[in-house]
């Protein structure tokens, strides 16, 4: 019966898709977001198995560094413009042990993933919450869903949910390290980067996104492109805009003065 549903929906979708002239950068995501939660948890699960290539740091040996983290994600998921809170928890952030990458990303369903050169190379506990308010963004507002649709195609998003195929999971966490977001799905993650840490709960500057992106252009990529650029494409006014819209809000952008990072930062691998 769930299967002839999903295949339903499937056509259904396809349909409404080609009438309403849906066009390529934005298309309709096809599937319910309950699969976005199913499809999380499959993508976590792989990369559980791919620890040669994206080795997560243990919670049990570092259980301040993930507690330091969860409360991040709390202060920032506080704000009134999350819309998916209940259903995916976001309180699932996850270590990637690599200090040559300053990358993070998200997964639909919620699960966020940042790198260790990311933590170290960031200045402050508001410009990590400023990046990871962006990523939370992207599986809120189910850009990630959508990018993978995208690039792999609704039947192999079709064949995940309905277990069809077993390598599928597989090229699904492979095209989250190259996954391309839209012109406008970054400017509306870093638009809700700022409308997230602008709620009363949030102790940081409403523009911490502003920040990393100022030090990255402040140094220059050092001879290569950081991969969060990569992944990520700078639209050449980023910064302008973070700083525009958190002027919009009317939001603190003073720094947090109770945020403890360098400590942190020295609690790192």
């Amino acid at each position: 019966m769930r299967k002839t549903s999903l295949q339903l929906l499937f056509l259904f979708a396809v349909v409404s898709a080609i009438i309403s002239g849906c066009n390529k950068d934005e298309p309709l995501v096809i599937l319910p977001l309950e699969q976005d939660v199913q499809l999380g948890a499959q993508v976590h699960e792989e990369i559980l198995n791919m620890q040669d290539s994206l080795p997560i740091l243990s919670e049990q040996q570092y259980p301040q560094v993930y507690q330091y983290l969860r409360n991040i994600m709390s202060n920032i998921v506080a704000s009134e413009d999350i819309l998916y809170e209940e259903e995916f928890g976001y309180d699932k952030i996850y270590i990637i042990k690599n200090d040559n990458e300053l990358n993070a990303f998200a997964t639909p369903g919620g699960y966020v993933y940042v790198y260790t050169g990311l933590l170290k190379y960031l200045d402050s506990e508001d410009h990590l919450a400023g990046v990871l308010g962006h990523e939370i963004a992207h599986a809120d507002r189910r850009h990630t869903v959508r990018a993978i649709q995208r690039d792999l195609g609704v039947q192999l998003l079709l064949d995940v949910a309905l277990g069809q195929n077993q390598g599928a999971v597989v090229q699904v966490v492979r095209a989250l390290g190259d996954l391309q977001y839209s012109r406008s799905n970054e400017e509306e993650a870093d638009t809700y980067s700022v409308r997230y840490l602008s709620n009363p709960q949030s102790p940081y500057e409403c523009d911490g996104a502003a920040g990393f992106f100022e030090k990255l252009q402040n140094e220059g990529s050092g001879g290569g492109t950081p991969e969060f650029l990569s992944t990520h494409p700078n639209p050449g006014n980023r910064i302008e805009a973070i700083q525009a819209e958190a002027a919009t809000q009317g939001c603190d952008t003073a720094p947090c003065t109770t945020c403890s990072y360098e400590q942190f930062k020295i609690m790192l691998p």
